[in-house]
């Protein structure tokens, strides 16, 4: 079976942000939590599902669409699915 292209969606909220001149500090304060651990979350591959809604939210950008556009390609290229 062919290895699944994976996605970071920390690194893609913080590509976002750079982006938009945005810093983690203005970001995790739009989103009530403490900078420090924020920069934790953000390093990780995975998000919880209400902090990615409040980044969403903060941010007016939909990072949820990553996360479609990435499993379309999987059900498409990997009929099995």
């Amino acid at each position: 079976m062919q290895e699944l292209e994976e996605i970071h969606i920390g690194n893609a909220v913080c590509d976002y942000l750079k982006k938009t001149g945005r810093s983690k500090k203005w970001l995790a304060a739009q989103v009530h939590c403490e900078y420090s651990n924020f920069c934790k979350l953000l390093a990780k591959q995975y998000i919880d599902t209400e902090l990615l809604i409040r980044i969403s939210c903060a941010l007016h950008h939909n990072f949820f669409s990553y996360i479609e556009h990435h499993v379309h390609n999987m059900v498409k290229t990997h009929h099995n699915y």
